[in-house]
């Protein structure tokens, strides 16, 4: 998949992982109250910090939604994504993923720094929970559901660029099944994962392939992606009219031809899928829903503890 930069915010696919090797499975017990009596102002914290965020740029929300996937995904939920190496070796540098945007960092950092200036709370919270509790705070501020998010994930320590890769934005749905299915997810998961694209936008290397040369884009969109890419192979388009509101916009869109992404659109081109985008798209409600318990399980992929090499970060991007 091209990976160039985005204008606006952070995404071409949901996920990352690492080639050939799958997360560990989870052996923490994590619990909505995990902090409860160590850091009890923790979601309060968060809450304000992204809100914050959000409010110094349209950016922070989406990319901080997609940081979360991609982290999860690699070596599990344990915030290795925002480990900068001295030599270079680390995630994020990896060329997929290139399109992950600062402001997704900065709203990490900006929540950790909150978090730590609260004497109670100080170097007690992992960054890898702070993630987590970032995103939710990303889909519920925008609109979207509020769930209680389970803690007691420890940061990992180790982060390296080889091995990273993204689904291509022209997976058809065997691929992409394959793909989530390589990390416990259902078909039906893996559509309402998708639905994270309903905030955002992508830049016309992800999408430009598309336009003249599938049928299954509406003409009336390949026609103005033309005209906004060939002004300027640079630009961006939103991924749905309502880019800053998580809602089920992007399955009506699909359901009218009108995706984005090639891999967005083939849930719905595709008949096997194609009843769960139908379903999303009548029925905000049950997209929430599933969306939800399709986050938690993400959460809990590859948790780390002190026992499987897991701390907890004084500073996300650095280990300890």
């Amino acid at each position: 998949m091209a990976s160039g930069g985005l204008s606006f915010v952070v995404v071409a696919t949901l996920v990352i992982v690492s080639a050939g090797l799958m997360p560990p499975p989870a052996v923490a017990e994590l619990a909505t109250d995990y902090y409860a009596s160590t850091c009890p102002n923790l979601e309060v914290i968060v809450r304000s910090s992204v809100k914050q965020s959000m409010a110094q740029s349209p950016i922070s929300a989406p990319a901080a939604l997609r940081l979360f996937f991609h982290d999860c995904a690699v070596r599990g939920c344990d915030a290795s994504i925002m480990i900068v190496n001295s030599d270079g070796d680390d995630e994020w540098r990896n060329s997929d993923n290139q399109s992950l945007k600062p402001e997704g960092f900065q709203t990490i950092l900006d929540a950790k720094a909150a978090v730590d200036s609260d004497p109670q709370c100080r170097y007690k919270v992992s960054c890898a929970d702070i993630m987590a509790v970032a995103a939710r705070e990303s889909v519920y501020q925008s609109g979207g559901p509020y769930y209680e998010v389970e803690l007691g994930r420890y940061d990992g320590r180790v982060s390296t660029r080889d091995g990273v890769v993204l689904p291509h934005a022209n997976f058809d749905l065997d691929q992409l099944t394959a793909f989530f299915s390589s990390l416990g997810f259902t078909q039906a998961e893996m559509v309402a994962l998708s639905g994270a694209h309903t905030i955002g936008a992508a830049d016309c290397p992800f999408f430009q392939y598309r336009i003249g040369s599938d049928a299954t884009m509406d003409p009336g969109l390949a026609s103005q992606l033309n005209g906004t890419c060939s002004s300027d192979p640079n630009a961006f388009a939103f991924l749905d009219p309502s880019p800053v509101a998580f809602d089920n916009a992007l399955y009506r869109n699909l359901q009218g031809g009108k995706g984005l992404l090639g891999s967005d659109q083939v849930l719905y081109s595709d008949p096997r899928s194609r009843g769960t985008v139908d379903y999303y798209a009548s029925n905000q409600g049950a997209f929430f829903a599933d969306f939800v318990a399709a986050m938690a399980k993400l959460g809990r992929v590859g948790v780390k503890t002190p026992a499987t090499g897991g701390e907890i970060r004084r500073d996300c991007r650095f280990p300890n």
